[in-house]
């Protein structure tokens, strides 16, 4: 393992800044401590101009090489946690209670911060690092913020990089999947307006409860039914939500999930037969169905000779044989794509201790590997500003 000098002397700090910022997770767009920090050690770091509430909470850094050059590349990293009660008993666990960093998020900063303190000190490149720490990837849509304040516009970038940690238990491994990389997705909210009744007379009503169940499994023909079985779709039902006492049926019902695809033909048949189904049941059944979808993630594209760089860029710190450049599409979803739709790069993931599943509550980042993500950071802007 090559760790960058400054990094691996700086372990212990990014340690620290990895628990602190572990033990007091903002949700997105409430990451204002989070902010703070990042600014306060950019600052301290000697980055040469410090920008804050881009995309509400976000922060942008920017570095100038020591030697003259017109390029510029991006580096990206989210910032927010989950809603999710913490169960890992870790001397730094969480002290918001029902909120966590369960994805690793707190990773995420504290290794572009360990690359900006690098950078800063070394400025061993031609042009410009432009440093991203982005609010709300959780499905709130930070990534469209920040665009939508003009992220490209007032700090243009002419490659941009992101890192995912991944808990496979192969610390100081990278990986990446060149070309559709991880899934669009699709956030669906349905209504069943019912009749409520007294629950031992139900032949009343015109139960919601029934009709919601019946939904569920209806939704799930989609894929088996609709969708091309060498196509890739995802349909989750992941609330139900209706009722409020023992003895009564209750008015309506409330389903809510998401749908994940990798082609724009999928995502569009499975929308409207969602539709299809819902104005079906509720003729049926004689009630009220109302549908909401609302696309949240593009499709991640990774951009093939840049995918290439930045595994290069990789094997100078975890070597050859620990880089895979054939890593298969993940149906998971990640914001970052919105940035990627706009300014072409390639994001990767990092391997680390532990194997619990992203955004459980017992999920675990062992902190070795902060400075080997953050020197694959820093290292990717030394070599695509090189000249």
């Amino acid at each position: 393992m090559a760790v960058l000098p400054i990094i691996e002397d700086s372990s212990d700090e990014l340690t620290a800044i990895f628990k602190d910022l572990h033990a007091h997770p903002e949700i997105g767009f409430q990451e204002v401590r989070t902010s703070a920090i990042v600014a306060e050690k950019l600052k301290e770091y000697g980055v040469d101009e410090v920008h804050t509430g881009l995309g509400q909470t976000g922060v942008v850094g920017i570095i100038k090489g020591n030697r003259e050059g017109s390029r510029r590349i991006g580096l990206r990293a989210d910032m927010d946690a989950l809603p999710i009660h913490e169960e890992t008993n870790l001397a730094y666990a969480s002290t918001n209670a029902g909120v966590m960093h369960a994805c690793g998020h707190d990773s995420h900063t504290t290794m572009l911060l360990g690359a900006a303190k690098h950078l800063a000190q070394t400025r061993d490149f031609a042009g410009t690092a432009v440093l991203i720490f982005q609010p709300a990837e959780e499905g709130l849509g930070g990534a469209r913020d920040m665009l939508k304040d003009g992220l490209f516009d007032k700090f243009p970038c002419d490659e941009i990089y992101g890192m995912h940690n991944m808990p496979n238990g192969a610390p100081g491994t990278v990986g990446i999947c060149k070309g559709a990389a991880m899934a669009g997705a699709s956030f669906f909210d349905i209504k069943v307006k019912g009749k409520g009744s007294h629950a031992a007379m139900p032949h009343q009503s015109r139960d919601p409860l029934v009709i919601a169940s019946a939904l569920v499994g209806s939704l799930q023909t989609i894929l088996s039914r609709n969708v091309p079985p060498l196509d890739t779709c995802v349909l989750s039902v992941t609330q139900l939500h209706a009722g409020s006492a023992y003895n009564i049926v209750p008015d309506t019902a409330t389903l809510a999930g998401t749908i994940r695809y990798f082609k724009d033909e999928v995502i569009q048949l499975a929308e409207t037969r969602i539709k299809e189904l819902c104005a079906g049941f509720a003729t049926a059944y004689s009630v009220e169905i109302s549908v909401e979808i609302r696309n949240v993630f593009d499709v991640l594209m990774n951009d093939s000779d840049l995918s290439d760089a930045y595994m290069e860029a990789a094997s100078d710190i975890v070597g050859k044989e620990n880089i895979s450049g054939t890593d298969e599409p993940a149906t998971g979803s990640e914001d970052f794509a919105d940035m990627l739709k706009v300014v072409p790069g390639a994001y990767c993931r990092i391997g680390h201790s532990g194997t619990t599943g992203l955004h459980n509550p017992s999920f675990f980042l062992d902190p070795d590997v902060l400075p080997v993500g953050a020197s694959i950071m820093a290292r990717i802007v030394e070599r695509r500003l090189s000249a």
